[in-house]
């Protein structure tokens, strides 16, 4: 059974916690974490890369030169995408790059993620996260005795904490994110998993919904 390391907010370790197994024991399906972080990715895409047609480029009508008796190739409008400045031919056009992936899929990506993560011993989890006034200073030091500073973080939350969240902001290499909202993307992107004891159990009862 995979185990994390458990701390409290002050940055002492209390021992180890056994982490579900509805979560954290199975199978690392690679090529589905491969498509779900394909569809993350894709999803984030603007699409907002635009060329000009020779249509839509601004200049004179009129032909740059006569058609015959000057020994050039005929020309019949400066727009051409032959010439300097003319339009782009078969350039990029606005377009939306979203698509979607099954709910089974999704979920199964984010399972194999949590796995992988569980095998690597990449898990932990602290109780008593809680602040009365947001606190960097406090924050901060949590990170340092519990040996995860200068890592990239991904502290799990069951619900939303102002304080929290405005204690880590301005902390690098830390987000902070739901347990509803997580996806195989962003643990992946992770180095370490900070899980509140509440927000695990909250995402062990929607993986069992």
């Amino acid at each position: 059974m995979a185990s994390a390391r458990l701390y409290d907010f002050s940055g002492d370790m209390k021992g180890k916690i056994d982490l579900p197994a509805s979560l954290f024991e199975g199978v690392v399906h690679r090529p589905v974490l491969y498509d779900a972080v394909r569809m993350y990715l894709a999803n984030r895409r603007v699409g907002s890369a635009k060329t000009q047609l020779r249509s839509e480029v601004r200049f004179t009508k009129s032909k740059p030169y006569r058609q015959k008796g000057t020994g050039r190739a005929r020309a019949g409008k400066r727009s051409s995408p032959i010439w300097r400045g003319g339009g782009v031919v078969f350039g990029p056009r606005p377009r939306d790059y979203r698509y979607a992936l099954p709910k089974r899929m999704k979920r199964l990506a984010l399972k194999s993620a949590l796995v992988d993560k569980g095998l690597n011993d990449s898990v932990v989890v602290v109780e008593g996260a809680a602040l009365d006034a947001p606190k960097t200073k406090r924050f901060e030091q949590f990170l340092r005795i519990a040996g995860l500073k200068n890592k990239r973080i991904l502290f799990v939350m069951d619900h939303y904490d102002d304080n929290i969240c405005r204690s880590m902001r301005n902390i690098p290499g830390i987000e902070s994110m739901l347990c509803r909202n997580m996806n195989a993307y962003e643990v992946l992107r992770a180095e370490v998993l900070v899980f509140t004891r509440e927000a695990l159990g909250v995402l062990e009862e929607v993986f069992t919904s």
